[in-house]
Order: structure tokens, then C-alpha cells, then sequence
């Protein structure tokens, strides 16, 4: 386990870009016309080079959906009062959410991590991981949402759950959130970290009508305004306790985590992106073990993944967080590594290769 924030991005190092070569040449001597597996190709190539030249692995996998609650909610941001937050995650671990069923249809553990949430701690449960940092964060728009301090040990937080997996033979991990008012902090950490107008990305979140956005996408550009100097500084992990939330900086240990433990890592929607763009900027070499899972339905999240130059894998109207995109992701990456392993080769299966 990392004693510390420099640790974990220490250990946070590329890919070695002369397997993908390798792995290609694999692929294309499969019992197929070359490339015709499409994007399934790049992404067994792509664990073919996380794993360092061994066979790709994502089983078993495991989606962590961190909670935590937001000061910003004052605002009026969100259609749901705070409470939600408490009863989703008493949901979570009662089996009922939809992130329950889909982990269960794609055969993935689930764990929920109570980060930041108000209210007395919760009940011991088998599928509680990690331990509270703090109960919630004050706003953002009023002030700093958590200190340094408090944001570093979210991060390693994060990252001391991928630690764990990993020494449990977890071998691919998964983000998914809860938290009410949670796209506000998220869409503020967009602009802060790639430059992004609020008013071009802020969407309805949980079900806000126009007037709703634009006030939201007013709070946004408040806390921008009044962060403008941290934002200014460029100091990823300062933006991120100035702007963030703590089930978003623990998404954002659990990303530098998976790198750190050379595991994949599936990132859910828009609120675990954010988490990703934070981990991004911590340590950039991040990017090669992320798989942005789908195209969230928020509007706003088309310029995101424009910004990051990146496609995401799926594109189903999805806007629910909890991770339901990731458990999704991790099958076809599941099936990205079968394919490498179990198909055959023309060799093999005395099939003409029409070279």
C-alpha cells in the first residue's frame, strides 16, 4: 500500500508502446479478415500491453461505487434533497439499484465506499469498503469544498482500494458514484481542468428544467470565479479539493490506483470522468490504463470526451452513474482478452489465410 500521494503517481508509468506491434500481429493471425473485430481488437491489444506482454486478463473484475455528499446542494442544484444519497446507498447494499443488477448479470463484484457521506456512519455490511473520509463537503460556490489535506487522503482512499483488489487477484476495476448534486462539482471540475464554459456543459442532472440549468450553470461559473486564482495555478490536486467532492477524489485514488497496480480500470459516466480528467492531470500516464465506458446522456459530456480526444465504448442514452456503464464496459473488455486467447489462429485451425 502507498503512504502517499507521490507514491501512487511514483508507481503511475506508460505502457510500453512496442507491445501494441506484438499484440497486433496476434490478432491479425486469427481465424478472421484483418481488423474485422474492430474496436474488440484495440482493446485486447490494449490489455495485451497493460499486462506487459502477458495474456489479457480482466477476471475477476470489480466496480467500486463511492458516496459522498455535496455542500453545494444548498444551491438548489439538484430535484432530490440529500437524503437520497444515505437511502441509494442502503439500496446498494440491500441489492436493489440498478448498478446491483447489471454487476450481477455480468458476473462483477460490487463493493460500495462510504466516502463523504452526512449522517452517523453506517452499519457494518460485507459490501462496505474503505472507511469514511469526512461527512460531506462544504460549497463550493461559498468556499473551498475540502481542504488539501482532506482531498489527498480521499485520493488515497481510492487508491488503497485498488491496492486491495489487486492483492485480493482482482484483475480489472470499475467507478461508479452516488451522490445528490454531484454533476455541479463535476461539471465545475470539466471547466477547471480542460477549459470548458459552464454554460456549454452544464446539463439537468438529476431532472432540472431550463431555468434550472442556467441557475446551476450559474453556480458553476460563481465557484470558478471564486477558485479563479487555484484554478489559475494549474495545481491539479488544489482544483480538485477546491472544486471537487470526495466520492469524485476517491474515484480519482482508485483511477491512479488501477495504473499504479497495472490494472484497467472501466470509468462509468459523467461523474466518474470527472474523477478520471482529476486523475489525468495528477498523472498523465492514467490515460493508458482507462477505458471511458460510454457516452453519457448529459449534453455536456460530448465536448468532454472531445477535449480528451477519446471515444467512449459504448452509447446507450445512459445518465445514472453508480457505475451501471462501467459493468457494461467490463464485458466487452472481457471479451476483448477471449478473443486474444481463445480464438483460433489460421495455423491452428488449418484455415487458408488468403496471404
Amino acid at each position: 500500500m502507498f503512504a502517499s500521494l507521490d507514491e501512487v503517481c511514483a508507481a503511475v508509468g506508460p505502457v510500453d508502446a512496442a507491445l501494441f506491434p506484438v499484440a497486433q500481429a496476434h490478432l491479425d493471425n486469427l481465424t478472421k479478415p484483418r481488423g474485422s473485430l474492430g474496436r474488440l481488437e484495440e482493446l485486447a491489444a490494449r490489455l495485451f500491453a497493460i499486462r506487459g506482454g502477458k495474456a489479457p486478463c480482466v477476471d475477476p473484475a470489480r466496480v467500486y461505487v463511492c458516496a459522498g455528499d455535496h455542500g453545494v446542494a444548498a444551491e438548489g442544484v439538484s430535484l432530490f434533497p440529500q437524503e437520497v444519497t444515505r437511502q441509494m446507498v442502503a439500496n446498494f447494499l440491500a441489492g436493489g439499484a440498478g448498478i446491483n443488477v447489471l454487476a450481477d448479470t455480468a458476473g462483477i463484484d460490487l463493493r460500495v465506499v462510504d466516502a463523504g457521506c452526512l449522517g452517523e456512519p453506517f452499519a457494518p455490511h460485507p459490501r462496505f469498503a474503505g472507511s469514511r473520509v469526512a461527512p460531506g463537503t462544504a460549497n463550493l460556490a461559498a468556499e473551498a469544498a475540502m481542504s488539501r489535506e482532506v482531498c489527498e487522503k480521499a485520493l488515497l482512499l481510492g487508491a488503497s482500494l485498488a491496492g486491495q483488489a489487486a492483492s485480493e487477484g482482482i484483475m480489472a476495476l470499475g467507478t461508479g458514484d452516488m451522490g445528490i448534486a454531484n454533476t455541479t462539482p463535476s461539471t465545475a471540475l470539466f471547466c477547471a481542468y480542460l477549459g470548458l464554459a459552464p454554460e456549454a456543459i452544464t446539463g439537468p442532472g438529476t431532472g432540472l428544467d431550463a431555468d434550472g440549468v442556467r441557475r446551476k450553470a450559474g453556480v458553476v461559473a460563481k465557484a470558478l470565479r471564486l477558485h479563479g486564482d487555484v484554478v489559475a495555478s494549474g495545481d491539479p490536486v488544489a482544483i480538485l479539493a477546491a472544486l471537487g467532492g470526495l466520492e469524485i477524489a476517491c474515484l480519482a485514488g482508485l483511477i491512479l490506483g488501477a495504473a499504479a497496480y497495472k490494472r484497467p480500470v472501466a470509468v462509468d459516466g459523467f461523474i466518474s470522468t470527472a474523477a478520471y480528467v482529476a486523475a489525468r492531470a495528477i498523472a498523465p500516464a492514467v490515460a493508458d490504463y482507462a477505458f471511458v465506458s460510454h457516452a453519457s446522456a448529459e449534453p455536456g459530456y460530448a465536448a468532454v470526451v472531445g477535449a480528451l480526444g477519446q471515444k467512449p465504448l459504448l452509447d446507450l442514452g445512459l445518465r445514472l452513474g453508480e457505475g451501471t456503464g462501467a459493468v457494461l464496459a467490463l464485458f466487452l473488455l472481457r471479451a476483448g482478452a477471449n478473443i486474444y486467447n481463445k480464438m483460433a489462429t489460421f495455423a491452428a485451425a488449418g484455415v487458408d489465410s488468403g496471404a
